[in-house]
């Protein structure tokens, strides 16, 4: 094995172990954090953030040019 992927085994099997250990209560609350990250970046983001730059500009120069004064406040 690689030092990269012996790294990532190591990594994947020191959270792996500590989930697997982890009580009744913390395995609930974490559970409950994932649900409430699913909520905020899968559904609200679907429902509530429009594609402005599609929307509101035909080209890449055009969406590069306004973001870039949005950033430095340059017009």
């Amino acid at each position: 094995m690689t030092r990269i992927a012996s790294a990532l085994r190591s990594f994947f099997m020191f959270y792996y172990e500590g989930f697997r250990t982890m009580s009744w209560w913390g395995k609930k609350v974490w559970i409950i954090i994932i649900i409430k990250l699913c909520i905020i970046f899968l559904i609200l983001r679907l429902f509530f953030f429009s594609d402005f730059l599609n929307s509101n500009f035909n080209s890449d120069r055009e969406r590069s040019n306004y973001v870039i004064e949005q950033l430095t406040g340059n017009k």
